[in-house]
């Protein structure tokens, strides 16, 4: 209720009690709205959903699902392609995106497994083997990032070319044949345990750990979701956006190299059939855990619930016998999903910063 002064001196009341908002314009939100609506809310969805997956398991596979051993190989299983979904968060984040990485993990597993290779690596380290790996992936990545960057190719056609060439030229070195390792010590170490924890869960959770640093504590984070945010403002703000993009994809490209050691320490052998899908599995991972496909936003913490997520239900599947086509169904419904989620909030961030 308010006071008003007329023309000719009087004081009107107006009945309708005053709220402090000014008319047309939403309240300021609440605390907990503000929570819930950025990334420690989106992160809470994401756990909420993924201890729903978890209680459907314990329910149909109760004498099965719930041991010690099933919960590491949904770790074991989503360690490989979580590896590759941190790189990719970045490249996403940045406003791009990374179809080649799968074809670059089997052309690296490819490249460490030849003869010369394993002969190098006998007469001196089974390192040299993981080096051949890394390197391969990253050079990969940094042709990438040049053609896209310098050359003004679009990156979806950029990496689709790599995607091509890549699993081409794996399988012209390895001569359509599956390449096996001969040393021991690379096998042993890399199907050994620590702390009861195979090898490959640390090194998904030793990525995770440094790709969270990279990405909220350094520089480099913060130029990347500039660059997501708005490509020509951060340009202006004297962002080198052509050399930061080339590092980028390196990253992408480097990540695709470790997860191909992953997968030669997992399988024993090198193939240019390694890796295929997987660039579809680590997009899907990254949408589902909040990163924005227009880039601007997104953090490792929702990717690594993503791949959890995705490897938590893979696993009910298979422990209620259920077949790889209903899998795939329920996978391409939680994308379809989490898009229209993000679109949504897309729309009311829009209508809140106006």
């Amino acid at each position: 209720m308010s006071e008003q002064t007329t023309p000719g001196g009087d004081v009107a009341v107006d009945p309708t009690p005053s709220t402090g908002v000014t008319p047309g314009l939403d309240p300021k939100p609440s605390p907990v709205r503000r929570l819930l609506s950025g990334a420690a809310g989106r992160n809470l969805g994401l756990v909420l959903a993924l201890v729903l997956i978890v209680i459907v398991g314990a329910i149909t596979a109760p004498d099965t699902f719930t041991t010690w051993s099933n919960t590491l190989t949904i770790l074991r299983q989503a360690s490989i392609i979580g590896v590759i979904s941190v790189g990719m968060t970045f490249v996403i984040i940045a406003g791009g995106i990374d179809l080649s990485v799968g074809s670059v993990m089997g052309l690296a597993s490819v490249v460490a497994t030849l003869d010369a290779t394993q002969s190098i690596a006998e007469s001196s380290h089974w390192i040299v083997m993981v080096v051949f790996a890394l390197a391969v992936g990253l050079a990969a990545g940094l042709v990438n990032g040049i053609v896209i960057a310098y050359g003004n190719v679009v990156a979806f056609m950029a990496t689709l070319a790599m995607l091509v060439a890549a699993r081409g030229l794996a399988e012209i070195l390895a001569e359509r044949r599956t390449l096996t390792i001969d040393s021991r010590d690379f096998i042993n170490f890399f199907n050994a345990d620590f702390l009861g924890v195979d090898i490959l869960i640390w090194i998904f959770a030793i990525v995770a750990v440094i790709g969270w640093v990279l990405l909220n504590r350094t520089t480099f984070g913060r130029r990347t979701v500039a660059i997501g945010g708005n490509r020509e403002a951060s340009r202006l703000a004297g962002i080198n956006v052509k050399r930061h993009t080339v590092y980028l994809y390196a990253l992408a490209g480097l990540s695709a190299g470790i997860a191909a050691v992953m997968i030669l320490g997992r399988t024993t052998a090198g193939t240019s059939t390694h890796g295929q899908l997987y660039e579809l599995d680590a997009i899907a991972a990254v949408v589902v855990g909040g990163t924005l496909l227009v880039g601007g936003r997104g953090t490792i913490t929702g990717t690594v619930l993503g791949v959890l997520i995705f490897a938590t239900l893979s696993n009910v599947f298979v422990q209620n016998n259920l077949s790889s086509s209903v899998q795939a169904v329920a996978k391409g419904v939680i994308i379809i999903v989490a898009v229209l989620l993000q679109q949504r909030f897309a729309r009311s961030s829009g209508r809140s910063s106006a």
